[in-house]
């Protein structure tokens, strides 16, 4: 998209009542304080109109660092997941008006500049929910990925589309946008406080017939970039496909699951 075209056409969108449309970012932070200023840096302010950073008890500077930009800062008194990081961030972000929220990591690995891109199949009416695959335009390796993980993506994707019928190039990205209406409408307090949240977010999306679509996003591997360790990515992987389970019994009736209740 050319930063002189749609982006600035997509800019000036208007929501249904009239006003500019409100896009907020949530930051889910732990231990980001090395890389939090280059990823505020980047983003484009004349879009986005707030910024939420959601500090699950980090052990660095991250709140301090923080708290010196023009950000809304909520921390967490304890360690509570990366899946309760993400309940406070989009809760607070509906609370302040939000019409998009988009999930983007202060840890630079994914770049903010694609936000516009983020967020216009949803200004469009195309989507309500945007992912950004790293798969798209084959830059997860080169980006860095380490081999396991991306042996573990392409399988965990191929049953989770064979699954839930859909043709996706990526669910495991942590680079997302959601429209208000998905939001208001999936019970996503209900899910994980872990990592499985998001592989739960979408099984709900899917269940509730919501819209997906995906744009290419390059990504960075590097030390100070957050990454899931060997371990917590097998229990994943394993929470992804209990999930899936759950997700076919409840759509086949089987079941009764707090996951997929309206």
């Amino acid at each position: 998209m050319s930063p002189n075209g749609q982006a600035t056409t997509e800019r000036n969108a208007e929501n249904k009542s009239g006003s500019k449309t409100k896009v907020i970012v949530h930051m889910p932070a732990y231990n980001a304080a090395k890389t939090l200023i280059k990823t505020w840096n980047e983003i484009d302010k004349d879009l986005v109109s707030e910024i939420i950073l959601v500090d699950d008890c980090s052990k660095d500077d991250t709140v301090a660092v923080a708290s010196n930009l023009p950000i809304k800062v909520i921390r967490h008194p304890h360690n509570v997941g990366y899946g309760g990081n993400q309940k406070t961030g989009y809760a607070e972000a509906l609370r302040d008006g939000a019409d998009i929220v988009i999930m983007l990591h202060p840890d630079y690995q994914y770049d903010p500049l694609k936000i516009p891109d983020m967020v216009a199949p949803i200004l469009r009416g195309e989507a309500d929910i945007v992912l950004g695959s790293r798969f798209l335009g084959g830059g997860a390796l080169k980006g860095g990925m380490p081999m396991y993980k991306f042996v573990a993506n392409r399988f965990l994707t191929t049953v989770q589309n064979m699954v839930l019928g859909t043709n996706l190039s990526e669910f495991h990205t942590g680079y997302r946008a959601y429209s208000r209406r998905f939001l208001e409408t999936v019970p996503f307090l209900r899910n994980s406080l872990a990592f499985v949240f998001d592989a739960e977010i979408l099984c709900q999306a899917s269940y509730f017939g919501f819209k997906i679509a995906e744009i290419g996003v390059e990504t960075r591997y590097f030390a100070e970039a957050s990454s899931i360790s060997f371990w917590n990515s097998v229990k994943y992987g394993m929470g992804v496909l209990r999930t899936l389970a759950k997700y076919a019994g409840a759509k086949a009736g089987l079941i009764k699951c707090d996951l997929f209740r309206p």
